[in-house]
């Protein structure tokens, strides 16, 4: 079986592709066919999100291309950019993987999500399409620590200052 664990920036051509949706996307160790029909065992860095064009090299050598696979999606659209952010809003506040295009909003199909998006007054459409959500305000990980690792400290309030 192929081993795959090394993600790469840039190579000169691509020899294979692997087609994935988003939730297997995001495993780091995982057994998957790619488009050629090799076995390969991904075997990436614990935390690493595959995105569609990312790229990645074989124990041979071997470049391979990540592909977005079409998956069940919700496509959110509104009459008022007002509307869109307070669905977006929403969303956010239920920590829902959420893609954000120009005008539009998409997430995994999800029938309660759809009702309380309709409940909004917002329009939801049912498709098939490549699924690839922001990466969140953390880049990926969330992470509460300062660079050195440790956990910030608590600040205390800052002292009133009466002028007499």
């Amino acid at each position: 079986m192929l081993g795959i664990s090394k993600k790469i920036e840039s190579a000169s051509q691509v020899d294979d592709q692997l087609v994935l949706p988003f939730d297997r996307r995001q495993k780091s160790r995982l057994r998957v066919e790619l488009a050629s029909g090799t076995e390969a065992a991904l075997l990436l860095e614990r935390g690493t999100v595959l995105r569609g064009g990312d790229l990645l090299q074989a124990e041979d050598g071997r470049v391979v291309q990540v592909i977005a696979a079409d998956e069940p999606v919700l496509r959110v659209t509104a009459a008022t950019p007002r509307e869109l952010a307070r669905a977006a809003y929403h969303l956010g506040n239920r920590h829902v993987p959420l893609e954000v295009g120009d005008g539009w909003l998409r997430l995994e199909q999800d029938h309660v999500l759809q009702e309380m998006l309709l409940g909004l007054g917002v329009q939801v459409e049912g498709q098939m399409a490549p699924f690839e959500p922001e990466a969140g305000a953390y880049g990926g990980g969330h992470r509460h620590h300062d660079d050195d690792g440790h956990a910030p400290s608590i600040r205390q309030p800052a002292r009133l200052r009466t002028h007499e």
